[in-house]
């Protein structure tokens, strides 16, 4: 597994009013606040409140309506990001060992197939996440754990500064859950930043030190303990709630 680089450290992210939107309704608005460099912070809330959508943002796949969000890296490419599993095409024709490589595609470009020591890299990644002996099957074969284990991967192999998951365990069995979760208290060792956005907040009072509220708005940021309270988290709901409309 690729060590983080000394300057990993320096890396985090700034929200400064952050507002992002669909067509017909608001992401999240009025987002301010700091994913400090070297941070492990969960993002959760109910159902529809901006969770999955901050990421595209962060990720510069959502465009923002107004405010700014600023990445602190050297390399404006060293940022990693994992959609949901329902966002990937399984049945695209492709190995495992390929769908891994796709993360130093930028070493390779779009136009050339990946050089030997990708490779390399792929083989070393795949024994990280438990998939040496899958490499050349096909993506559309494996369970839903094998495909979470390959996309890890595929992280490893893209070494970045900031970790962006979204939903990382969703259907996932809990030994490769368990097994994942240890590559990310590694890259939090490690100094790299990483954001979840996460449903179990058991889980997330057992692994993440920090957390990050939300109802479309922030309802708290903070330390874990600090922030998932019963009175925050029935905030949450009622404000979400009340922006859907539901009495």
């Amino acid at each position: 597994m690729p060590s983080a680089r000394p300057w990993h450290k320096d890396v985090g992210v700034e929200l400064d009013h952050a507002l992002a939107a669909y067509t017909d309704s608001v992401a999240f608005t009025d987002l301010t606040g700091n994913f400090a460099a070297g941070s492990l912070t969960a993002v959760v809330g109910p159902n529809g409140s901006g969770k999955s959508s901050l990421l595209k943002a962060i990720a510069g796949t959502l465009p923002l309506k107004a405010g700014a969000i600023v990445c602190r890296s050297r390399d404006h490419h060293d940022l990693a990001y994992l959609p949901q599993q329902a966002e990937f095409d399984r049945a695209f024709p492709i190995e495992v060992r390929e769908l891994i490589a796709l993360g130093a595609w930028r070493s390779f470009g779009s136009y050339h197939g990946p050089p030997p020591d990708v490779f390399e890299g792929v083989a070393r990644a795949a024994a990280v996440t438990g998939l040496e002996n899958l490499l050349q099957r096909s993506v559309e074969e494996l369970s839903v754990g094998e495909f979470q284990r390959a996309l890890f991967a595929r992280l490893v192999l893209q070494d970045a500064a900031v970790i962006l998951l979204d939903e990382p365990f969703a259907s996932v069995d809990e030994a490769t859950t368990e097994d994942l979760m240890g590559l990310v208290r590694r890259w939090h060792k490690e100094g790299r930043t990483v954001i979840a956005v996460l449903h179990d907040l058991d889980q997330v009072r057992q692994d993440f030190p920090t957390t990050l509220l939300l109802a479309r708005t922030c309802i708290a940021w903070g330390e874990t303990s600090s922030v998932l309270t019963a009175n925050n988290l029935t905030r949450a709901r009622k404000i979400q709630q009340d922006s859907n409309g539901v009495s």
